[in-house]
């Protein structure tokens, strides 16, 4: 049984670190939560290490720069890891051939810049589906229009042996209080028509991977005992945190803000059902992080 805890502070001297997710935890896609980035402060100005793992597909510099314009000081946290890196990583590889297909807009061509981590990177090339060996998906074109507009391209690609790199696996987020779709919303549907889809952010392994790297570049030899996962997704950071055996706290606010009744803190019972229903077990609950 999840035990809900009133803040941040209640429990983090058990820990030396925290992977902390970012959209509906620390910021809303619009601007920051005064209370967690303050947790976030307290937390490392006692020694403890702070690193943002985030499903942005985008690199961890571009994410950096957002974070500025949300209103995130750089003294809440120390390093972060992203399904944008991590997929990057991926591409440059071959994962899904020289020519690729690109879903997305104008600010995520970012993901497409040099990667000087990758030895004789692939020279990839954005082309028209028609022409493409594989798909790079970093978001919708219409992140409000169902996925389902996208069938018609799909079983196309599909017909092709297309693989889709999903950069993002999260289904939805909250901006501001409208809810849009995320490169994963994709991702579900290509490989429920018969599709390959490739993963790379949370509940994948490959992000942790990552973000154990940055951890250990700050902080050698932290145990997983050690580390703290916190997030609102219940089928990215929740089931990613449980898959690597890392204690979890559960933000109910966000994602799951009307099923867990959450007002500042969640309906006891009604967490409980969700949990249940969700097939997830995080160590501990709040409300918002504070």
């Amino acid at each position: 049984m999840t035990q809900i805890i009133e803040q941040l502070s209640d429990i983090s001297a058990n820990y030396d670190a925290l992977f902390v997710d970012l959209w509906g935890c620390v910021h809303n896609g619009v601007k920051a939560f005064p209370e967690a980035v303050a947790a976030l402060q307290a937390f490392r100005a006692g020694g403890g290490t702070v690193i943002l793992v985030t499903n942005a597909p985008r690199s961890r510099h571009e994410v950096a720069k957002q974070l500025v314009k949300f209103g995130v000081p750089e003294d809440a946290y120390d390093d972060i890891a992203t399904s944008g890196d991590s997929a990057r990583a991926a591409m440059f590889q071959g994962a899904v051939g020289q020519k690729v297909w690109f879903m997305g807009h104008d600010f995520d061509l970012s993901f497409f810049e040099p990667l000087n981590l990758i030895d004789n990177p692939v020279a990839v090339e954005r082309v028209d589906l028609e022409d493409a060996e594989g798909i790079v998906c970093c978001g919708p074109f219409d992140p409000h229009a169902e996925p389902e507009v996208n069938r018609p391209e799909f079983l196309y690609a599909k017909q092709k042996g297309l693989k889709l790199l999903c950069a993002n696996p999260d289904i939805v987020v909250d901006r501001g209080e409208r809810r849009e779709y995320c490169a994963g919303a994709l991702a579900k549907l290509y490989t429920e028509m018969g599709g390959e889809s490739l993963y790379f952010g949370k509940p994948y392994p490959p992000i942790y991977d990552l973000a154990r790297r940055r951890l250990f570049a700050h902080r050698p030899n932290v145990s997983d005992s050690a580390i703290l996962a916190i997030g609102d997704g219940p089928a990215t950071d929740i089931q990613g945190a449980m898959g690597e055996d890392i204690d979890s706290l559960f933000i109910t606010g966000g994602l799951a803000k009307e099923e867990t009744k959450t007002d500042r803190q969640p309906e006891k019972s009604a967490l409980e059902d969700y949990l249940g229903t969700a097939q997830i077990a995080p160590r501990f609950s709040i409300g918002y992080l504070r």
